[in-house]
């Protein structure tokens, strides 16, 4: 596994990152920006980076914005919106190629940051706010991604369970925010709410290849203009797990002709604990892979779903379970998917079950070094952690994973919600 790791710096209240290597073409850059899930803001924090990407001060027009990225031979630019544990984070993306690989007049690096401070501290204005044409258009290219996950009845499924799970939570709302909140955005309220966002984030900047941490640092503090002066924002991570006094059980009706039955658990394992490797090799043999108990009892010996499958949030300290079923086949697959989450706890855990889920996980974290990006992610889940865990330490703790050690884990898990979505002509 590779040696080198990030280095870690300041300038003002950003956080840098940088990992110098030649092993890659390009310069990959990733800018975090994440404040707390809240009612308030989650909307317009969405709408935020939709907006800014339409033009900036100096390229205010959008195709003039996309005219720069082509003169930087063709350069990537992208940004995403999600949820980690009770934050909402605001990614920025770009993907340059280094300067010795073209005949270039500029330093592409100092170009891309140059875009990149300007895309996220200048913004295209008019009379002190957004313009009310890019503003208006991107509220429906954001409605637009709502009513797709409607659309998509695996995703929609697989949202309201977490809505209902955590109904009581900041970690019920959905990073692209709530619709009914869309018409209420206008340039000025949504530029006074970028305003906010920018003072209150806390920001972790990410350089992977060819420079030094000294010249990112200058980079910075030469393109972004944020408040010297702020005070660097940290993550608080939520200590507690709620506890489960009954199971809730969910179900909702909709012109769907396959049903969808998802599950809620909670855990108090989270990705800072010594048993997060545990909870990993655990998630992997309940339905995280092809050889998973979830997928090869439920979909393949009973054929009772079109998929089944879990997944682990250590960040938030949730596990979830996801199936297709026929509507009629509810409560057999109910009892067939809980009976698997019982073998889990009585340890009845075979060894190539292990093996195999060691390999899957493995090779995962081995491809990280394949790419740029996927090396950024994993260090930014140890800033946003707390945690300071390497890859190398990390596949380690899992190799040494015991059936005792993932028996112990599976005592964590407790099932809080069962969701079900079903046909409106089924009674």
């Amino acid at each position: 596994m590779n040696k080198t790791a990030f280095q870690h710096g300041k300038a003002g209240r950003m956080r840098i990152h940088v990992l110098p290597s030649r092993r890659f073409k390009t310069f990959a850059v990733a800018l975090y920006a994440g404040i707390p899930l809240a009612e308030e803001t989650v909307t317009a924090t969405a709408l935020t980076p939709f907006v800014l990407r339409r033009g900036t001060a100096s390229h205010p027009e959008t195709r003039q914005f996309r005219e720069r990225l082509e003169q930087m031979y063709g350069a990537g630019f992208g940004f995403d919106v999600y949820k980690r544990g009770n934050y909402q984070i605001v990614q920025f993306r770009m993907d340059t190629i280094n300067d010795s690989f073209v005949k270039s007049q500029e330093s592409l690096l100092e170009s891309s940051f140059a875009f990149l401070g300007e895309v996220v501290t200048r913004p295209a204005l008019q009379g002190g706010q957004f313009r009310s044409s890019y503003v208006q258009a991107e509220k429906e290219n954001v409605r637009k991604k709502m009513d797709a996950i409607v659309n998509d009845k695996i995703r929609y499924a697989s949202e309201r369970c977490i809505e209902e799970m955590c109904r009581n939570e900041p970690y019920r709302l959905h990073p692209l925010g709530q619709r009914g909140d869309l018409d209420g955005i206008t340039p000025e309220s949504l530029y006074s709410s970028y305003r906010d966002w920018l003072s209150q984030a806390g920001m972790d900047l990410y350089v992977v290849g060819d420079t030094s941490l000294a010249e990112v640092e200058e980079l910075v503090n030469k393109y972004f203009d944020l408040n010297p002066d702020a005070a660097e924002v940290m993550y608080v991570q939520e200590k507690s797990t709620r506890t489960v006094d009954e199971v809730r059980t969910v179900v909702e009706k909709m012109e769907v002709s396959q049903g969808k039955l998802n599950m809620g658990l909670r855990t108090s394992i989270r990705y800072a604990d010594e048993q997060y490797a545990a909870a990993l090799v655990y998630n992997g043999i309940l339905g995280g892979y092809p050889h998973s108990k979830l997928f090869m009892n439920v979909r393949e010996k009973e054929s009772l779903a079109y998929y089944a499958s879990s997944r682990y949030d250590g960040h938030k300290g949730i596990g979830t379970i996801q199936s297709g079923i026929e509507i009629q086949n509810y409560e057999k697959a109910l009892e067939i998917i809980k009976k698997q989450l019982e073998e889990m706890r009585a340890g009845n855990i075979t060894d190539l079950e292990m093996s195999q889920t060691k390999a899957m996980i493995r090779n995962l974290l081995l491809e990280i070094d394949d790419s740029a990006f996927e090396m950024i992610a994993y260090d930014f889940n140890r800033q946003f952690s707390g945690k300071d865990r390497s890859r190398a330490e990390l596949l380690k703790q899992v190799e040494t994973i015991r059936i005792e050690d993932v028996q112990a884990a599976a005592e964590t898990f407790e099932l809080d919600t069962i969701y079900f979505l079903k046909g409106q002509k089924e009674e």
